[in-house]
């Protein structure tokens, strides 16, 4: 992996993809305005004054001043950022689980848009487009040069309208053109499958306003036929979301009041616990949607799936589950980001996204530019491989890991721990003929396959065996 000259996520507006822990915030006075720095401020006046009298073409105020806005923010950390009214209107769209564009999540590598994960059923997805898949050519612009925020622009459009894409690709050795169309994006955030009698299959793709509620619906229509087995809680490459629909999902299997997550920043607003309670995760609805909740969600033996392109809110999750003993993390280390951006609105219809808070695991754990570590370790084939991804701790300017508190901490008691986690604990032992296979007929390093709860998914048939052991020895007690 080259030198990331740029890096950083996109929040998941027109392009599907990744909605950060987010909290919306307005301006206001709480705490007295800090003194300017009249030195630096006269500096920067005349910076501004030399680039209007004598740069080689005339340049518009306010252009100059949102660059200045822009380059202020993304220098402090990846997840800090301008948003001019567009990108504002994405976001605000995007946490609502719909906007325009061909679905895919991504970041900038040497210059270059590089794709972490496209979004399941989109048209980016349907082409083929594979993270860590290098784009250097939209239509017939060159990526080189333009900052993510410009090819984010230049990659939407009207829905029907086409974009081509150029794409460098590792193990081809020419460059790759693929024609998208693009369509309005409506992300289904959950899906649910019975893959074995008694055992439920539930992936989050992303945390939405509705994911919550959406969760409660498939697990009733899950458990429906009769009491599960087991469950395995995939989230795999979830790029995160919000904040509060996190909370939701962790309440619907821990006890209520349970702690989730805590957040900590400098300001006294950004210090706060959230606990498996209505004012945490309903965020002033009225529709309590845990009420319809299933009983034994909170009791049925869980696995949840996590690997290195679970970011944010679902590591959140993941985390709060693996410290109350609810369940049993099984994949590889995620993303690591451990970091709560502030959304606060500007004039014009404008905002800035402000990194305000740590966030942190039940049991005191930051997992800023660490990641959740498994409790089993299960790479994404059963050679042992899986994909290279980009991960926080690459990123230029990210916040470090500034406590050790995941060192010293004690994960919270539990009622009952079906299996007791062992850090690195062996894998069960792999099932025959499993292992994904790409067209040669070799076994594939590339997760996922675009079928729900495929019967060559490596990584779910190790959780399925994992829950079936547990099954064996909850029976034998």
């Amino acid at each position: 992996m080259g030198k990331l000259k740029q890096a950083g996520l996109v929040c998941a507006g027109l392009l599907g993809g990744i909605l950060l822990s987010l909290q919306f915030s307005a301006l206001a006075d709480k705490e007295p305005r800090v003194g300017l720095p009249v030195e630096e401020l006269r500096t920067f006046a005349e910076v501004f004054n030399a680039i209007k009298k004598g740069y080689v073409e005339p340049v518009d105020d306010k252009k100059l001043i949102t660059h200045a806005i822009s380059g202020m923010l993304s220098n402090l950390d990846p997840h800090s950022t301008y948003l001019d009214a567009d990108a504002f209107r994405d976001l605000q769209v995007g946490t609502q689980g719909e906007f325009g564009g061909i679905g895919i999540e991504v970041g900038m590598e040497d210059g270059l848009v590089k794709v972490v994960s496209p979004i399941e059923d989109t048209p980016a997805d349907r082409a083929g487009v594979k993270p860590g898949d290098l784009i250097f050519k939209i239509d017939d612009t060159l990526v080189k040069g333009l900052t993510l925020s410009e090819a984010v622009k230049r990659m939407r459009g009207k829905p029907k309208s086409q974009i081509r894409l150029s794409i460098l690709r590792k193990g081809e050795a020419k460059p790759l053109d693929i024609t998208l169309t693009r369509e309005v994006i409506k992300v289904q955030s959950v899906k649910s499958k019975l893959v074995e009698d008694g055992y439920g299959y539930l992936r989050v793709t992303s945390f939405q306003e509705n994911t919550g509620a959406a969760v409660v619906k498939h697990l009733n229509d899950l458990m429906k036929p009769g009491p599960l087995k087991g469950l395995v809680l995939d989230l795999r490459n979830d790029p995160g979301g919000l904040l509060n629909s996190a909370v939701g999902v962790s309440a619907a299997f821990l006890p209520p009041d349970a702690l989730v997550t805590s957040t900590d920043g400098r300001a006294p607003d950004s210090k706060h616990e959230f606990n498996a309670s209505p004012a945490d995760y309903l965020r002033g609805s009225r529709d309590d949607y845990l009420k319809r909740l299933p009983p034994q969600a909170r009791t049925v033996p869980m696995v949840v799936l996590v690997n290195g392109g679970s970011a944010s809110a679902s590591e959140i999750v993941a985390g709060a589950l693996q410290d109350h003993k609810r369940a049993v993390v099984l994949g590889t280390t995620t993303f690591g980001k451990g970091s709560v951006q502030t959304v606060l609105p500007l004039p014009g219809n404008t905002a800035i996204k402000l990194t305000t808070a740590r966030y942190f695991t039940p049991s005191g754990r930051s997992i800023q530019a660490k990641g959740i570590v498994p409790d089993i370790v299960a790479e994404e084939s059963a050679n042992g491989s899986s994909t290279q991804r980009l991960r926080e701790a690459n990123l230029d300017h990210h916040l470090e890991n500034n406590t050790d508190a995941d060192k010293d901490a004690t994960p919270l008691p539990a009622k009952e721990a079906p299996v007791k986690p062992t850090g690195k604990a062996p894998v069960p032992s792999k099932p025959k003929n499993n292992a994904p296979k790409d067209d040669g007929g070799e076994e594939s390093s590339e997760l996922p396959s675009r079928e729900l709860a495929s019967k060559k998914d490596y990584q779910l048939n190790q959780a399925l065996n994992l829950l079936k052991g547990m099954q064996i020895m909850r029976s034998t007690r």
